[in-house]
């Protein structure tokens, strides 16, 4: 449809048009200060998170931008049981308050328009476990989910707001909606938050989840797998050392053996050698323990090349031990029955991957200013995953600030103030250019 446009011809607005006020700094701070990290990040005992607490502050803020709440639930037990749910949520799932714990959120400005004039966006309230000091020094927001993904998320409401003071079809002829999820961190990887909600119809022509990058739009997502070598053989007593298993010198061995054998793969997405654990005691030799590898991939194919080249490492890395510790006094019975007490098993694989090519949607968001990811730069794992097998849409990653500098799972996170704001002038030029596209605004 067309209609005479709200603004100036060929306007642009200015950055300061989006810049978060005071009351969506106070917001941010209440959302830092609320512990949100899942159940999979606390372990068993942690207490419980206060999502349901910060999305409800987030849907009451929203609400003063015109957001009604369509769906605040905890995920369906059905949702779960499912060969690609990781082993660690499948395992949990059941215990008392697992899934009653971690509700997502979905709001919408406007009626229930088609998904053709609709923008999703996705942001996740859940946090990296280790509670950061909260606060505003007047540069920077410090604390646990500033930059990811908390301050985002306030961010955008700014955005969507600026945008629609400027053009009134948002929320009238344009629709947003905005999932506000649980089980991204911890190695859930969505499947008890975004995915539930795009597999309802919960998306638009355009998606952005809220992940930092630098302002720069990246069409690509990774998905990763996670591999554990666990050892379950014999322990023994200090006294006699060789009369045992020792997981310990087998596991350290392995990991060692597994890094220089996979480092020529870090070519197909990020390798991580993770935890290894047998024990914590002087005075024991540990017969059984486990060690873990975490493995991204940017493809279907490049997923299953780097699965056989794991079970290819390992089964050249037990004969590797067997010949290097076959002969001693300490590790020979470990040596002997390497093959025997090693076992490979994949508590996370077969998720999908995201490699937009949505020429519509990139040539839109060049034109709202925001430049693209490089091609040669990694991308990195996010529930856009998710998006890989819906059909007309394009789904993008975008936020401020970097995961690293801005120290997003690691101890002093933060954000800068004018990062927020420039990520809400982003969210603003982006909307107003898919009204203005939509509408048939010129």
């Amino acid at each position: 449809m067309s209609h005479e446009p709200d603004h100036a011809p060929g306007s642009v607005p200015a950055p300061a048009a989006a810049a978060l006020t005071p009351a969506d700094h106070d917001l941010l701070l209440r959302l830092l200060r609320l512990p949100t990290a899942g159940p999979l990040e606390t372990g068993p005992e942690g207490p419980p998170p206060r999502l349901r607490e910060a999305q409800r502050e987030y849907a009451r803020h929203a609400g003063e931008t015109g957001f009604r709440t369509l769906f605040h639930a905890c995920p369906d037990p059905a949702d779960l049981e499912r060969a690609d749910v990781p082993a660690p949520v499948r395992e949990a799932r059941n215990a008392p308050g697992f899934l009653a714990d971690q509700p997502s959120l979905v709001l919408r400005l406007g009626p229930d328009l088609p998904t053709e004039r609709t923008v999703m966006f996705n942001v996740h309230v859940d946090t990296v476990a280790g509670q950061e000091p909260v606060r505003f020094d007047g540069t920077s927001f410090h604390g646990r989910g500033a930059i990811d993904a908390k301050g985002p998320a306030v961010a955008l409401l700014a955005g969507v707001r600026a945008a629609r003071a400027l053009r009134p079809a948002l929320g009238r002829e344009v629709g947003v909606l905005i999932q506000a999820v649980a089980g991204e961190e911890g190695g859930a990887m969505g499947v008890l938050g975004t995915r539930p909600l795009v597999e309802r119809g919960h998306t638009g022509r355009l998606n952005v989840f809220c992940e930092p990058t630098g302002l720069r739009f990246l069409p690509r997502s990774t998905a990763a797998m996670t591999a554990r070598v666990t050892v379950d053989g014999t322990g023994t007593i200090d006294d006699r050392p060789a009369d045992g298993h020792n997981a310990s010198v087998l596991l350290g061995f392995l990991a060692q053996y597994l890094g220089r054998a996979l480092d020529h793969e870090a070519s197909r997405g990020a390798v991580c050698v993770a935890g290894l654990r047998t024990g914590d005691l002087h005075n024991r030799v540990y017969g059984s323990g486990a060690l873990l590898l975490n493995l991204s991939y940017t493809s279907s194919a490049a997923g299953r090349l780097l699965e056989a080249a794991v079970h290819e490492a390992l089964d050249h890395g037990l004969d590797a031990f067997t010949k290097a510790f076959g002969d001693t006094a300490l590790f020979a019975r470990t040596a002997a029955d390497a093959r025997d007490i090693t076992r490979l098993e994949w508590l996370k694989r077969g998720l999908p991957v995201l490699d937009d090519r949505d020429s519509w949607g990139h040539a839109l968001l060049r034109g709202a200013g925001i430049r693209p990811w490089p091609t040669d730069e990694p991308a990195f794992t996010c529930d856009a995953i998710w998006m890989a097998d819906v059909a007309d849409a394009c789904t993008v990653v975008l936020g401020p600030g970097d995961l690293s500098a801005n120290n997003a799972h690691a101890q002093g996170e933060y954000a800068r103030a004018d990062e927020l704001d420039a990520f809400a002038a982003a969210v603003t030029r982006l909307l107003l250019a898919f009204s203005d596209d939509t509408t048939g605004c010129r």
